[in-house]
């Protein structure tokens, strides 16, 4: 059974206490929030720690970061990329194939608050149902864009990449991208539970073909301890990568999440009231026990 809408999270709350409870939500919006404002600062007030966007940026006069998913629209337009644009994408590369590729969709994507938000009015309206698409439509999505961008010559998904027009909306007004974001969270509100980031997203998509081989996992390292409360599958945004790490343990299946749509977000961390789940290294152990032990001779 689904938890009651007032009751989400409440185990949690009681047995951990409210910043137990949201311990990971907090320190995500701490950071996306951080990010976002080393970008606005400059513009708005002239503290130009950084330069630039999401597509690419400059810290410090020094430091280049520039978004993978650009530079390989940017090459299937034979473009020429510049040098500090591919050190910046190989330093962004490096960074999301350690820590995980959908790390990105939790920790710095803006969109994110947006989606979060609408999940959450969601929850607390108990709206129910809704349509449905098969998740692959977002690699469908993504190479799409990669098409468009080799037939036409320019990078068109920039156009109205949400990820990018709402920081540039922020800086000089969001105009017709109110339109883009407001539809995103109506989408996600009342047509589909977590549409966007969970079935269209083709930057989602892009990064986590990064995350098959992170390093950094959750793992429901104390599944056996699991009262079946379901507030780890409500919070999730990607609740199909749940499920057999959680109860597959008849099946021979590992505790550890290995599926590259895990977005490391925590919050399966944070409502489970039995700390069920952690994060891990990669390379922690991930075997499931035995269902039975041999017997043993007699004394």
């Amino acid at each position: 059974m689904k938890p009651a809408d007032n009751a989400f999270a409440r185990e949690a709350i009681e047995a951990k206490g409210w910043w137990g409870a949201h311990r990971w939500l907090v320190l995500r919006r701490l950071v996306q929030l951080t990010v976002l404002a080393l970008f606005l600062v400059g513009p708005w007030f002239g503290w130009w720690i950084v330069k630039g966007n999401l597509n690419y940026s400059l810290t410090l006069e020094t430091l280049p970061l520039a978004d993978p998913l650009v530079m390989l629209q940017l090459l299937a337009t034979r473009h020429v990329p510049e040098r500090n644009a591919i050190i910046g994408v190989c330093i962004v590369l490096a960074f999301y194939l350690l820590v995980g590729g959908r790390v990105y969709c939790a920790w710095v994507c803006p969109v994110n608050i947006v989606t979060d938000t609408a999940s959450a009015l969601r929850r607390k309206l108990d709206i129910r149902g809704g349509g449905d698409m098969p998740r692959q439509t977002r690699y469908w999505i993504l190479a799409l864009i990669l098409v468009l961008a080799a037939t036409t010559g320019g990078i068109v998904w920039e156009l109205v990449n949400p990820v990018s027009l709402l920081p540039r909306g922020l800086i000089f007004g969001m105009g017709a991208g109110w339109l883009v974001i407001g539809g995103i969270f109506l989408f996600d509100l009342f047509v589909m539970k977590r549409g966007w980031c969970g079935h269209l997203c083709p930057v989602g998509a892009f990064y986590s073909l990064l995350g098959r081989w992170s390093l950094v996992r959750v793992s429901a390292t104390k599944r056996e301890d699991c009262n079946n409360c379901l507030d780890c599958f409500v919070a999730c945004p990607e609740q199909q990568v749940i499920r057999m790490p959680l109860k597959g343990a008849a099946k021979g299946v590992g505790p550890m999440i290995l599926d590259s749509n895990c977005t490391n977000c925590g919050r399966c961390i944070d409502v489970c009231s039995k700390d069920v789940f952690t994060f891990v290294p990669r390379f922690a152990p991930n075997e499931a026990p035995t269902t039975s032990a041999a017997p043993q001779p007699p004394q």
